[in-house]
Order: C-alpha cells, then sequence, then structure tokens
C-alpha cells in the first residue's frame, strides 16, 4: 500500500514514517494541509493520514478539498483531542477512521492492515466515469456499445478509474494490479494499457489513458 502522511510534527512524523514502512508500507511525508491536498490532486494513494492540527491548512479543511476533487481514498484522522465534537466534524467532513494522540504505532499498523485485507476482498461492482461504465463482476465496459474485458484488464481500468485524472507510474500499477505476479514487469502495463485504449476506441468513448511504455499513465475525459 502508498500512504501518505500528514504530521507536522517532525518527530513523530519519523516515528509513524519508519514504523509503516519497517511493516512493507510505501510513505510519503508532508507538514501541512495544503502540501497533503497537492500531493493528492496528482498522486494515487491507498490510505491518507491526517494530523487535524496543521500550519497553513488543518486537517478538515484539507479533507474537505480532498473530498471536493471527488477523490474517495480512505483517510484516517489524528487528533490530540478526545471531544466527540472534533471526531464528529472528521466524519462529517468524509474522514473514514480516527486515532486519538497518544496513540500505539501497534493499532495504527493494525489498522492498516485490517484495510489492506479489506482492499484485497472488496470491489466495487459498478465505477463510472465520463462515458464509460466498468461492470466489474461481469467484466463489461459500457459506453455507445459494450465490450467484454479480460480479468487483468478489469483490476486495471478499475485502479485508473479509482484514480481518475492522476499520473499513475508503472511501478505502482504493478504494484496494485499485478502485485502477486514477480514476472510481470513495465512492458506488461503498456500491453495492457494497449488493450484498454483499443477497447475504449471500439465503444465509441471519448475516455483516454495518456503515457507512454514506462512512464506514468493517466485517465481523462
Amino acid at each position: 500500500m502508498k500512504i501518505l502522511l500528514a504530521e507536522d510534527e517532525p518527530q513523530l512524523s519519523r516515528v509513524v514514517k519508519m514504523a509503516i514502512e519497517t511493516n512493507g508500507y510505501e510513505v510519503e511525508a508532508v507538514f501541512n494541509g495544503k502540501e497533503a491536498v497537492d500531493k493528492v490532486k496528482n498522486n494515487a494513494y491507498d490510505v491518507i493520514i491526517l494530523d487535524i492540527m496543521m500550519p497553513i491548512m488543518d486537517g478538515i479543511q484539507a479533507l474537505k478539498e480532498i473530498r471536493a476533487m471527488g477523490d474517495k481514498t480512505y483517510v484516517m484522522m489524528l487528533t490530540a483531542k478526545a471531544e466527540v465534537d472534533d471526531k464528529v466534524t472528521g466524519l462529517e467532513s468524509g474522514a473514514d477512521d480516527y486515532l486519538t494522540k497518544p496513540f500505539s504505532l501497534k493499532e495504527l499498523i493494525a489498522r492498516l492492515k485490517s484495510r489492506e485485507r479489506r482492499d484485497n476482498d472488496y470491489s466495487t461492482s459498478e465505477l463510472k466515469y465520463g462515458d464509460i461504465i466498468l461492470n466489474t463482476e461481469e467484466q463489461e465496459l459500457i459506453s455507445q456499445n459494450s465490450i467484454r474485458l479480460s480479468n487483468k484488464e478489469t483490476e486495471l481500468l478499475n485502479y485508473l478509474i479509482l484514480n481518475k485524472e492522476k499520473e499513475i507510474p508503472t511501478e505502482d500499477i504493478l504494484n496494485h494490479v499485478w502485485k502477486n505476479d514477480s514476472d510481470a514487469n513495465s512492458q506488461v502495463v503498456w500491453l495492457y494499457i494497449s488493450y484498454l485504449r483499443q477497447k475504449l476506441l471500439n465503444i465509441q468513448s471519448s475516455v483516454k489513458i495518456e503515457g507512454d511504455k514506462g512512464s506514468s499513465f493517466k485517465l481523462i475525459f
């Protein structure tokens, strides 16, 4: 999993980042809410961890801006306050989970692992973007007409739709779509991107996949 950590206390940020990375996750650290929003605009994450009390832009405002962009990434809020009002405000703004400082690093890691298991077990049956509908259960792509997709084509397009209009590096695609296949490489990703491009043309969709072989790819409409 790729995680964005927004925490303004440098020492706590270092400790949390190290603990998460020790458990095999990739972490990017920022130190205020504006930096977090800027990162989310252009990058795909599996989990966003936001401290509420941050300079320049606090965690609640950052969360509101992230949700206003249509980003549905799982968000966990951190706060030094235990008041119910803070939790309610965060949840009403679109937070998915909460941890109150001081918190146990073991509990944080346990929640991340639980989230990863749910991601592996769960997929939305229907996703919409632009003029396309992706039915993941039927592996069907629909626009002006419809076409069947392979399992990997479905997984790849699902990941691109969930992170629409963001530049997704080839390495991130490999880690998410071919995570259990050690033989997969950038050539395989390029091949499946090419398959999807052709099928989008076949159903007369205006949705396009930008990007060149070995680089980043972005779904646009």
